[in-house]
């Protein structure tokens, strides 16, 4: 690999991936949390473990956003090199950090 631009777009093109990925993650992991909560009220176990359960979906909660904000600021990172690199459009790679920029518009929140 004689460029090390393209190892870069590379690097910053998975970066995006891994974090869009992560964040769908813990979406479903937040509603596979709720619905274990209420099969557990429904089964009326004992408060301490429900509590235990509300705070693991306290934390998965908290990732979301967390995700979000890295995913926005690697998205921004990705779209500004493909933007500076415009030489290199005709790269496989290149073309490759275009479509997960394009797939991961739908994981970033609506004011981005």
């Amino acid at each position: 690999m004689a460029d090390p631009r393209i190892r870069q777009i590379k690097i910053k093109t998975g970066v995006v991936k891994r974090i869009a990925k992560e964040k769908i993650v813990y979406e479903k992991e937040v509603e596979q949390q709720k619905n274990r909560i209420q099969k557990i009220k429904d089964e009326g176990q004992d408060e301490h473990n429900i509590r235990k359960q509300e705070e693991v979906l306290q934390e998965s909660l908290m990732m979301v956003p967390d995700c979000q904000r890295r995913l926005v600021k690697a998205y921004t990172d990705l779209k500004t090199t493909l933007e500076t690199e415009q030489d290199l459009k005709e790269s496989e790679d290149y073309i490759n950090a275009q479509q997960v920029l394009k797939d991961a518009e739908s994981q970033l929140p609506e004011s981005a």
